[in-house]
């Protein structure tokens, strides 16, 4: 008996774009010479300013060997508003947190490398209700941020360039191992010697997991910084325990 052999089309790539606006305040604090708190508050939003995407809230301890790096452990929570119009109900994820940052100067340019490694619990709604069941993930996220003087005063904005990528694994990972890129380019501002802020354009590209389907979303985002522990020459750099 013939053996028929069936072949299944792939699945085409879905790319689905979007607007989001970002804002956030991020801050470090020393309690002694080398140890601090850190917290953070973001709110993100679709469509720019009509549709909630999520709020989210971070917090940890730090351990300044010196100035240029930082260790830090802490715990997040994520609340997720429902990616169906017709649902209210928002997804609630609980999240362990550690990190390395660097910062280094390469003639006048600042340069702040981070590796974060985070341990996720999603909780999974079904028909708009809270189904008790949650999908545990790893994440590590690697973050290269770049700020380049444009011009000799102090007092003026510098240019930010930045990149993140993101990988996950677990059970439920199965066809995106990649979670998401985010590349960001913008302005660096000082507002005094302890608080500054990033304003500029973020592009977030995640594939879904799905696999063959992804959001591209065009992100308008402004952050806030608060550090108390900066100086000479790496005080160009903000402090970043942000970005969700």
């Amino acid at each position: 008996m013939p053996m028929a052999f069936f072949c299944q089309e792939p699945q085409k790539k879905e790319i689905v774009q979007g607007t989001q606006s970002w804002f956030s305040i991020n801050t470090v604090t020393k309690f002694q010479e080398h140890w601090g708190l850190v917290a953070d508050a973001h709110i993100r939003s679709d469509n720019f300013l009509k549709e909630n995407n999520f709020y989210f809230l971070r917090g940890g301890f730090t351990y300044l060997p010196n100035v240029k790096m930082t260790f830090t452990m802490g715990y997040a929570h994520m609340w997720l508003a429902p990616s169906n119009p017709e649902w209210s109900t928002y997804s609630d994820e609980n999240r362990i947190y550690q990190q390395f940052q660097l910062n280094t100067l390469f003639e006048n340019v600042g340069i702040l490398q981070r590796i974060r490694i985070e341990q996720r619990w999603q909780e999974k709604i079904v028909d708009d209700k809270e189904s008790g069941n949650q999908r545990y993930t790893n994440r590590i996220r690697y973050l290269a941020f770049f700020g380049i003087p444009v011009f000799k005063k102090k007092n003026l904005p510098i240019l930010v360039v930045s990149d993140e990528i993101l990988v996950h694994f677990g059970n439920e990972v199965v066809y995106n191992t990649f979670d998401q890129n985010r590349f960001f380019i913008g302005i660096k501002q000082s507002i005094n010697s302890k608080l500054s802020f990033d304003f500029g354009y973020m592009n977030v590209f995640q594939q879904k997991y799905s696999g063959y389907q992804y959001d591209m979303n065009h992100t308008l985002r402004l952050f806030f910084y608060f550090n108390s522990v900066v100086k000479d020459g790496v005080s160009q750099m903000p402090y970043r325990s942000g970005d969700e």
